[in-house]
């Protein structure tokens, strides 16, 4: 609870039931004007509906922000989590992680603009969400009061707040008025689900859980082919064609949802203490990650490549936690943008029945010498007789542990 009542406060807000009563709450337990702000990254829904509703429950129109952020955030947020090739707990593809340091961003930087001295969010006090948003705002902007119903409202319950809602006049799609069978949020780069039928890890998850994917075994009986170039670690053209980082991103999903790939059921270890069952669909981003890997093979040095991968799990944990605006996370994201200026060249990709896998890859900037490895005869280019002190070399302090052990023993 703010020490003083706020007198304007910016709203991340989706037009949904839970916002809509966060929006409402708000004007009644603080007298505040608010202000809605709703971003499109993707999700896949209308975004005019946000609007009407805000005007319905007394938003002024100059008070309604909505913005197309999706080019911005595959830019400046998906493309450089990807150099990394950063997975969290060694699965998941941060889908949602990732999305929410832009939309506290632009969240404090439109309470600047308007004049708010607040900024609110609907995640709850179980979840990491809360925790991305605030640690970003603070990051951002120190001295902004931080609003979180959740953990202060003692609308406790699915009942109490369609009572909540039916008291103010808010409107409740029909489907809304039992419990929801599952929680889900998207955006460009994924969909989570999680919840109610999916609580159980032990039970499978039920077909209408997945949004963009087909299951595999409905998947085209025939692969296909898809070739993918990358300049400087980014994704730049599909098939040929160049396109903006969301519109690559866009293509991917198509053709991996086609092929039912990116799925993941995973129980992860949520930074606020407890395990969480999600169902995550990455088709998209799935694809990207083996086509970065696969051009990164022929062009990344193995010592900087071993670097990076030594360092991701805790790049990918920063994320997860919420600490993209940190500065271990811009040192790490540095160090990683170094890595990446050879990383350009071609991957062909072959989907097929839910997998996808690298089936070649070539690069100006390629390390990859034929001569040298070649089976055939080699010109001159190796010298295998080398070899003999190299393993010598390395061998000498293994030689001299087992001396000792061998003294020692007799």
């Amino acid at each position: 609870m703010p020490s003083q009542a706020p007198k304007k406060v910016v709203l991340a807000y989706s037009g949904g039931l839970d916002t809509s009563i966060i929006l409402k709450w708000l004007q009644t337990e603080y007298g505040c004007e608010v202000v809605t702000f709703t971003a499109d990254l993707g999700q896949g829904e209308e975004l005019d509906p946000a609007r009407k509703k805000a005007e319905l429950l007394g938003i002024a129109p100059e008070n309604i922000f909505i913005e197309d952020l999706r080019e911005e955030f595959v830019r400046d947020f998906v493309f450089p989590m990807f150099r990394a090739n950063a997975l969290y707990e060694g699965l998941y593809l941060l889908g949602t992680s990732i999305a929410r340091p832009l939309i506290s961003k632009r969240l404090v930087e439109i309470a600047a603009q308007t004049g708010a001295d607040a900024v609110a969010h609907g995640a709850t006090g179980k979840g990491n969400d809360q925790v991305r948003f605030e640690l970003s705002a603070y990051a951002l902007t120190p001295d902004i009061t931080v609003i979180a119903p959740w953990r202060e409202w003692d609308l406790t319950s699915r009942t109490k707040l369609l009572e909540f809602a039916e008291a103010h006049q808010i409107p409740i799609a029909k489907d809304k008025r039992g419990e929801a069978p599952f929680s889900v949020d998207a955006n460009l780069l994924h969909t989570s689900s999680e919840g109610k039928v999916l609580e159980d890890p032990a039970e499978d998850a039920p077909d209408y859980v997945y949004q963009r994917t087909v299951a595999p075994e409905a998947a085209p009986d025939t692969p296909e082919y898809v070739e993918i170039t990358f300049e400087r670690g980014d994704a730049t053209a599909i098939n040929g064609e160049a396109m903006s980082p969301a519109t690559i991103l866009t293509k991917l999903n198509e053709l991996g949802g086609n092929h039912g790939i990116g799925r993941l059921d995973f129980v992860e270890n949520r930074f606020v203490g407890m395990k969480s069952r999600g169902i995550y669909e990455t088709p998209g981003g799935t694809l990207l990650l083996e086509a970065h890997r696969g051009i990164e093979q022929i062009t990344l040095d193995s010592g900087a490549g071993h670097l990076k991968d030594s360092i991701m799990p805790r790049y990918a944990e920063l994320i997860y936690n919420g600490f993209w605006f940190s500065p271990e996370r811009e040192m790490l994201q540095a160090l990683i943008d170094e890595s990446q200026k050879h990383v350009t060249g071609t991957v062909r990709l072959k989907l097929y029945k839910g997998g996808v896998r690298c089936v070649g890859r070539w690069s100006d900037h390629s390390l990859y010498s034929e001569a040298h490895v070649t089976f055939e005869d080699d010109a001159g280019a190796y010298d295998q007789k080398d070899a003999a002190g190299f393993i010598q070399l390395n061998a000498l302090r293994l030689k001299l542990l087992a001396a000792r052990a061998r003294r020692l023993k007799g």
